[in-house]
Formats: structure tokens, C-alpha cells, sequence
């Protein structure tokens, strides 16, 4: 059902049942999947592309273009997956030629409150933003990521699967996958235990993780520290993530414990 009110451009594609409310502006190169629904007062424009089973709340806007400077006006693109909650106020603007003129939403994510995700960010599925974390471009979120209200996250910075982000911190260095973050400027504080039980991982698979952490993180020459884990950490698929995680990207810094 679209509200009278709607502005909905004849070129949009509107898929069946979705509901688009009083005042909102959908633009021509918009598809919107399934069973979404755009509440209103919502501004989609750009080459914008939703799945199915999706909401949108009043205010937000989203493909609008990138803050950029650098971007010109170039052929780019977001596309968004399926059962995602944009609350009141998101901003998500797509991608830039200088990052692949693409900006990814996956699957079930929640983005509470004013939350801001900028160009050629790859936010990936199950994840929380809670109100006002303002991503930066290039950034990549990985899987089952929570992200702590009001924290800023600096531009191509990562932040691994199942890592928990506290409140007001700001993001500087990257996050490998289960670590716990926090601070003015980030620092790895631990693992964040309470979202690997929620995961229902193993009291075996977190001692493992446990012990790999201590020892990847016992001085601030962890990339050495790596080679001091035995075969049995190293072969442990939790483990293996947090490894592939700091050596995908040598180049970035690496959140490390504040006593480093």
C-alpha cells in the first residue's frame, strides 16, 4: 500500500506488499523488495537497491550521495539485504569510485537511532548499532558485531565477527573477531565472553581462545607472539579466525590491551 501523500517515481520497482507511508520520496533507480515497509517521512533516492522483509522509520534517508569531496558525481551504488531495521534518523549514503562505488548491507542488522554509515562501508549480518555510531567510509563490520551507543568509527577501520564496541569509544584500530573494545581511543579490554555463550560456543572452544589471547597479547610484539601458539590453538577454527583476521591486513593497526 503507498500512502497518497508518497511521492514514488514511475521508475522505481516496488515489489508485492510493500507498504510506503505518508511523505516519503522513493527515486527512480530504487528497487524495494517484499514485504518492506517504508514509514513516513523517509527519503530513498539513488542507484538504491532493498531486499525483502526490511523497515524503514521515519527520517532516515537513504543512497543519498557520499560525503566526499572526492566524489564526482560517478556511477555508484547501495545495496541492502534482507530483514534490516533502519530506525529514525539513519543516514546511509552508497559507494565511491576510490572504493569500488559500493556500499554493502547484509542480513538482520538493527541500526538504532541517528546512526550515520558513510561510502564503501561493508557492513556484513546480525549486527547492532546502537543510537548514533557514526561509521566512517571504507569500514567493515563483520558478522554478529556489536557496536555501543554514540561510539565513532574512523574510516577503513575493521571490526571482526562476534567483537563487542562499548559506548562512547572511538575506533581508531581494528578489532579482531571476539575481542572486547573500549576506551577514549579504542583498547582491546578482553574477549567479549558474554556474546561468545550467547553464540552457544563451547566452554572448550572459549578456554582455547582464552589461552590464544593471552599469548597473542602478552607484549605488544603480537604478530610475533603468533608463532608461539601451538598446532592445537592454531587449528582451532575460533582461533584461525582471529589470526586470518590480523593477517588479512598487515598495513592496519590492531586494537591491542592498554598496558602495550
Amino acid at each position: 500500500m503507498i500512502h497518497k501523500t508518497a511521492i514514488v517515481n514511475s521508475n522505481a520497482k516496488i515489489s508485492d506488499n510493500v507498504q510506503i507511508g505518508p511523505y516519503s520520496i522513493i527515486g527512480p533507480e530504487v528497487e524495494i523488495g517484499s514485504n518492506s515497509v517504508i514509514h513516513s517521512h523517509v527519503n530513498i533516492i539513488g542507484n538504491t537497491k532493498i531486499g525483502n522483509n526490511n523497515q524503514i522509520y521515519p527520517f532516515s534517508s537513504i543512497g543519498t550521495p557520499p560525503q566526499d569531496l572526492k566524489y564526482k558525481g560517478e556511477k555508484n551504488s547501495l545495496v541492502i539485504g534482507d530483514n534490516n531495521k533502519f530506525r529514525e534518523y539513519v543516514n546511509i549514503n552508497p559507494g565511491t569510485e576510490h572504493g569500488g562505488g559500493i556500499t554493502r548491507i547484509g542480513d538482520n542488522n538493527l541500526f538504532m537511532v541517528y546512526c550515520h554509515v558513510a561510502h564503501d562501508c561493508i557492513i556484513s549480518n546480525n549486527i547492532v548499532l546502537a543510537n548514533n555510531v557514526q561509521v566512517g567510509g571504507h569500514v567493515a563490520i563483520e558478522n554478529n558485531a556489536v557496536v555501543g551507543g554514540s561510539c565513532a568509527i574512523h574510516q577503513f577501520s575493521r571490526i571482526g565477527e562476534y567483537a563487542m564496541i562499548g559506548g562512547m569509544t572511538g575506533v581508531l584500530s581494528d578489532v579482531i573477531p571476539f575481542g572486547l573494545s573500549m576506551g577514549n581511543r579504542n583498547n582491546l579490554t578482553g574477549l567479549n565472553l558474554v556474546g561468545l555463550r550467547r553464540a552457544k560456543i563451547s566452554n572448550e572452544n572459549i578456554k582455547k581462545i582464552q589461552l590464544a589471547y593471552e599469548i597473542i597479547f602478552k607484549t605488544k610484539s603480537f604478530r610475533d607472539n603468533i608463532n608461539q601458539l601451538n598446532d592445537d590453538l592454531k587449528n582451532n577454527k575460533f582461533v584461525k579466525k582471529i589470526l586470518n583476521f590480523i593477517n588479512s591486513d598487515k598495513k592496519r593497526a590492531i586494537s591491542l590491551p592498554p598496558n602495550l
